[in-house]
């Protein structure tokens, strides 16, 4: 599914599945390139780690904690529930932490919306070898199953595409939390196994 080359896009390209030993669950890695409308935005390109295939947005997805399936998916500014055992919220849009520190939430985040029975899909920072369930953690240098995300760099990935966006969209970018972003979208390509 090619970008529309309109507005402010995200292009994912999943490359390759791989797992590590000793890890439970494989990992899908991908490659990613902001676009304003159709133009490569520089320095905002990376790679993304997330859970393993096949793309499921449906009740199979959710149970397996599979990677959604690929497609265009609008974007949303996030804040989530309190997490209801330690009473905190992990991810927020606006209102995230300011300090770099791993143990600091909320964490930086923005939403994919329309996923289906898969709810709760960002993208945001992650550590080691993956960190989440279902979401996309940037990274970079990520050539083998061996090879971590760093959390610091993986931050200021995540805090580069949410300035973007408030740059490329000005006034029309939303000032609350859990509101659509306006000509803002993620496309997905590939179903590597």
């Amino acid at each position: 599914m090619p970008i529309t080359k309109r507005g402010w896009e995200i292009l994912i390209k999943r490359t390759r599945q791989e797992k590590r030993r000793g890890q439970p669950n494989a990992r899908t890695v991908s490659t990613y390139q902001v676009f304003h409308d159709g133009k490569e935005a520089d320095g905002l390109s990376g790679q993304f780690v997330e859970r393993q295939g096949p793309g499921d947005n449906g009740a199979s997805g959710k149970a397996n904690h599979r990677r959604i399936k690929a497609g265009r998916y609008d974007l949303s500014t996030h804040s989530g529930d309190k997490d209801k055992r330690k009473k905190i919220v992990k991810y927020k849009t606006i209102g995230y932490a300011k300090s770099a520190d791993i143990g600091a939430l909320p964490r930086p985040s923005i939403r994919f919306l329309d996923t289906g029975e898969r709810e709760g899909i960002l993208m945001h920072p992650g550590n080691g070898y993956i960190w989440s369930i279902g979401c996309f953690n940037p990274g970079r240098e990520l050539k083998a199953a061996a090879d971590n995300l760093k959390f610091t760099q993986s931050r200021e990935m995540i805090l580069a595409i949410i300035n973007d966006l408030q740059s490329f969209l000005g006034d029309k970018f939303p000032k609350k939390n859990n509101e659509a972003i306006p000509g803002a979208a993620a496309v997905i390509e590939g179903e590597p196994t």
